[in-house]
């Protein structure tokens, strides 16, 4: 027996992101609209504390988890090792999103178990095309589980 969903009845990939300033969260949310991402599908959360509780009352896993590292109350760093610790959660890819390009913080990035790594651009038009790379990759074309 085949099973045939249309467009409309299969979810779209929600996108959480880690990001505790309200203007790049601003900036954020614009570059990924003009990427065709509905604003529905992403969620903010102000810190790596507020990320993990957004996972733990989620029904569903996001498809993928964009994470700053800087950030108060909990950093990228600690929460990365704690959702790369979480076995219901080790498989959502993160992406981290930050203003560091330190070799510390990539090499840190991967050995913890994050999926990419990029720093912030400084424009916005820089900004409209990392997300384009984001979303052709991980929303396009990447299997992702659920």
């Amino acid at each position: 027996m085949s099973l045939s969903l249309s467009a409309d009845v299969v979810p779209k990939p929600q996108l959480i992101i880690a990001e505790d300033d309200p203007d790049d969260q601003m900036l954020m949310k614009d570059a990924l609209v003009q990427n065709g991402v509905r604003e529905k599908d992403v969620r903010f959360a102000s810190d790596g504390q507020e990320l993990l509780s957004l996972l733990a009352c989620s029904v569903q896993n996001p498809a993928i988890i964009l994470l700053d590292l800087n950030m108060p109350r909990k950093d990228g760093r600690q929460t990365l090792r704690e959702i790369k610790g979480t076995e219901s959660y080790k498989h959502i890819p993160v992406i981290v999103f930050t203003t560091s390009s330190s070799d510390e913080d990539i090499l840190l990035t991967y050995q913890q178990g994050g999926n990419t790594f990029f720093t912030k651009p400084s424009t916005f038009d820089e900004l409209v095309d990392i997300f384009a790379l984001i979303k052709k990759y991980w929303i396009e074309t990447a299997v992702l589980t659920r």
